[in-house]
């Protein structure tokens, strides 16, 4: 059976094994379950006389949230081998076992703006306040591959990130920050190795030694782009070579980076539940394995630099339930369907970022107190790096002082809550244990399935997880509109006539600046490298060649996003979505 099809095996073992462990005496078990017994009739009587002060107890994403959890319920939860210590498999616990006492979070504020000159001084501003790494917004244009002179371009350049076109703008974005002492995320997937090789290139011009000094992170994960984003170039098949390519390019050049951030936050910001946020997204990192493998990669060269991303809402227990069960989930994957037998391939390392779909343009300063929640839910859950969105981020991107008051949360969280001090301090709670284990079947669960259509990439095709998705964010739009759920001051507690709020405006003049440097930087370069460079990578690309180096004699020769997005476009062809009902 080839590994692919393999199914995957729970932490669990026999009934009888499990019951032998069990931190519980049997006849304590049956005391409890008669002590919940007059409990629920109790609690009937109550609610009979004075019934609930309303209907819905489910969370967030809609999972029924039982109203109290005992232990004979979560007897059969091994302590030992599913629940566990931190820093040892499954890494339920967490994968440090010193938790936040050796090292907190890394603070990344997601950062871009205007042309690369605004940002660097943003970025500048950030790390004098305390942020410990860079995370790069690029604009639009960038994203889907356009130049900012091109007509797609046009409204767009610099709006929603920072311009960049060419090397040239790279190294002006980073000047006077030294890249082999800081770390930096780059949110980027379609163009993800024509930024890499730009941000190498920039390393190399400060001297830094690549190999032992560079370090950081790319998005690059381009299944949850067909899935929800909707930000691809090409098709799948040669996005995903793509991928293997920087994999093993990084693995044997740039050790210390991570290749993919397998990002779930945007699966949620589409509509979907906790839940299919966990499973979508794991399932998509079970993929990228799998094709590694397929290119003829050592699973422990690469699978160690695989990172995740998730998004971090409103409930609070799911989503910490949530963290928990992803470090779980992905250490059993690894070591027993993929084979993977180093530690370091077996650990789910992600960032976290408070959900920007959580936000609302009412009553803007309430979201202080959003973020702040999800912020600390995603500690709770072990989190190795954190954004905090701004207050005004559902209207524009965050002033300064905005972005300074979400970066002073997280260090007051750090500083003066006091949840550092205990590494997985709601582990063991029953009611945590059981949503932890109700996301891990919920999971596996949708691996089958997903299993069943063949792999991820088949089921993309196939519009599966789409659907799913999109079911799930009627379901919820549905019970806003009928206030079985409630959002403070949008569908109760409404004001009228609210004050506005200043918000960061990008002049439109900027896109005559960003062009007019573009001109320059053509005119400057050698038309000869230009071509002969773009040239080699439509033949490498065309053929088996590893595509890293070809990219980056490309951006050295200052060729820009779009020349090389339309190389790479000219073999590779165009993706267009299939119809999803």
């Amino acid at each position: 059976m080839a590994v692919k099809d393999q199914e995957p095996t729970l932490l669990t073992e026999k009934a009888a094994d499990v019951a032998d462990r069990s931190v519980y005496k049997e006849e304590a078990l049956e005391t409890m379950a008669e002590a919940r017994q007059r409990w629920e009739k109790a609690s009937a009587r109550a609610e009979a006389q004075v019934p609930f002060w309303k209907q819905d107890f489910t969370t967030v994403s809609g999972m029924e949230v039982p109203h109290l959890v005992t232990p004979e319920q979560t007897a059969d939860v091994d302590p030992i081998r599913t629940i566990g210590i931190p820093g040892e498999y499954p890494y339920t616990r967490g994968i440090h076992p010193t938790g936040y006492r050796g090292k907190l979070w890394t603070m990344r504020q997601f950062a871009g703006f205007g042309t690369a000159a605004d940002t660097n001084a943003r970025f500048k501003y950030l790390l004098s306040q305390g942020q410990t790494g860079l995370s790069v917004a690029f604009h639009l244009p960038t994203l889907y591959g356009y130049d900012s002179d091109h007509p797609m371009s046009f409204g767009e350049v610099g709006k929603c990130g920072v311009t960049v076109d060419t090397l040239a703008d790279m190294e002006v974005l980073f000047e006077g920050i030294p890249l082999g002492e800081v770390t930096t995320s780059m949110t980027i997937n379609s163009t993800a190795p024509i930024l890499f090789a730009m941000y190498l290139a920039v390393a190399e011009k400060q001297g830094v030694d690549i190999q032992r000094q560079v370090s950081g992170t790319l998005q690059n994960d381009i299944l949850k782009e067909y899935i929800a984003q909707k930000e691809y170039i090409y098709p799948p098949r040669p996005s995903m070579r793509l991928i293997t390519d920087q994999f093993a390019f990084a693995g044997r050049h740039v050790p210390r980076w991570n290749t993919i951030s397998i990002s779930g936050y945007h699966i949620r910001e589409a509509g979907s539940t906790a839940l299919q946020e966990l499973a979508f997204t794991l399932r998509d990192g079970m993929e990228y394995v799998q094709y590694g493998i397929d290119a003829g990669l050592d699973v422990d060269e690469f699978a160690p630099r695989l990172s995740f991303f998730f998004n971090s809402h409103n409930d609070f227990f799911e989503e910490i339930a949530k963290f928990r069960a992803a470090r779980q989930i992905w250490a059993t994957v690894m070591r027993e369907r993929y084979g993977a037998k180093s530690p370091r391939s077996w650990m789910c390392r992600f960032h976290t970022q408070t959900a920007g779909c959580s936000l609302t343009a009412q009553q803007p300063y309430n979201n202080v107190v959003r973020t702040t929640i999800q912020a600390l839910a995603a500690v709770l859950g072990g989190t190795q790096s954190l954004h905090t969105n701004s207050l005004d981020e559902t209207l524009a991107l965050p002033t300064e002082e905005n972005a300074r008051i979400a970066l002073r949360t997280q260090q007051i969280l750090a500083h003066e809550s006091g949840v550092v001090s205990s590494v997985d301090p709601l582990g063991g709670s029953y009611f945590v244990e059981e949503m932890t284990r109700r996301m891990v079947d919920g999971a596996f669960d949708y691996f089958r399935r997903i299993d069943d259509l063949g792999g991820m990439v088949e089921a993309i095709e196939a519009g599966f997880p789409q659907r799913e998705i999109m079911d799930a964010a009627f379901a919820y739009q549905r019970a806003f509109e009928e206030k079985e759920k409630l959002i403070v001051g949008v569908n109760a507690y409404q004001l009228e006539d609210e004050p506005p709020i200043d918000i960061l405006y990008i002049g439109d003049d900027l896109a005559e600046k960003q062009v007019a440097f573009l001109s320059s930087v053509k005119d400057q370069r050698d038309p000869g490298s230009v071509a002969r460079t773009l040239d080699a990578l439509k033949r490498g690309a065309a053929g088996s060649e590893n595509t890293m180096p070809l990219i980056l004699d490309c951006v050295k020769a200052y060729c820009t996003v779009g020349e090389v997005s339309d190389a790479l476009r000219d073999v590779f062809g165009t993706y267009e979505e299939p119809a999803v009902f």
